[in-house]
């Protein structure tokens, strides 16, 4: 499992400068890593142009081996209103994946909540829901765009720590604004950084806590760090 980007720039239609500008950069395996940068360097149009894969706006910038099917979950991404969420995540889960399905419900304290319209459900509540219906299919990278935004602290990194042990042969990229997050939980996080920095993407390295960790303060200071510095 590889995917490279090799020279991407892509510009929207009438405007003046490039979002994204001369990218370089590889991540090779499975594992849960991440994108950041600060506001407004691309990372939503970026976690697109990486969701249309090759035959996409990026085309033939984007190398693939090994990912075939490509998924996109967003923040604030709405359910049809017209069921329960319960029913809905029953039509769209594959029959092999019914116990996952039970297994993340319950994980992502959802339980009580299966009878409920996704209307009724809060926003941090809708984001679980949400994110539950990608994981219960078929994919080989998910990308995760603010995915869990508006859900506590703790309970989000219970998620991310259960998704990184139940699906260990997956390639996720975790788009978030929390620093120390991304630092704690993810194997390598892609730097992005404004057009004309000419610091272009670069990659760093996290330090991939899984269940039962034992957190190293200074080794998530220099994590940060590099970052920082990267941006």
């Amino acid at each position: 499992m590889h995917f490279e980007c090799r020279g991407m720039t892509f510009t929207y239609p009438a405007a003046d400068k490039p979002v994204l500008e001369n990218l370089n950069f590889s991540m090779a395996s499975p594992g849960f890593n991440a994108v950041f940068g600060p506001s407004g360097v691309g990372k939503t149009s970026f976690a697109r142009i990486l969701a249309g894969g090759s035959s996409g706006p990026g085309g033939n910038a984007l190398i693939y081996e090994g990912i075939t099917t490509i998924l996109y979950s967003y923040n604030q991404e709405r359910l049809p209103g017209w069921s329960s969420t319960g029913t809905h995540l029953e039509k769209v889960c594959p029959p092999k994946n019914s116990d996952l399905k039970k297994e993340l419900v319950k994980i992502f304290k959802l339980e009580s909540l299966l009878g409920s319209r996704f209307s009724q459900l809060s926003m941090g509540q809708q984001n679980r829901m949400n994110l539950i219906r990608y994981l219960i299919q078929d994919f080989d990278l998910l990308i995760l765009d603010e995915s869990l935004a508006n859900v506590d602290e703790a309970l989000r990194e219970t998620i991310i720590l259960s998704i990184k042990e139940m699906f260990p042969d997956k390639l996720f990229l975790y788009i978030s604004h929390n620093l120390m997050e991304v630092a704690r939980f993810c194997k390598e996080i892609l730097v992005l950084s404004h057009p004309g920095k000419n610091k272009g993407a670069v990659v760093v390295q996290g330090q991939n806590y899984k269940t039962g960790y034992t957190s190293d303060p200074q080794a998530i200071d220099r994590s940060m760090l590099e970052i920082m510095n990267a941006v």
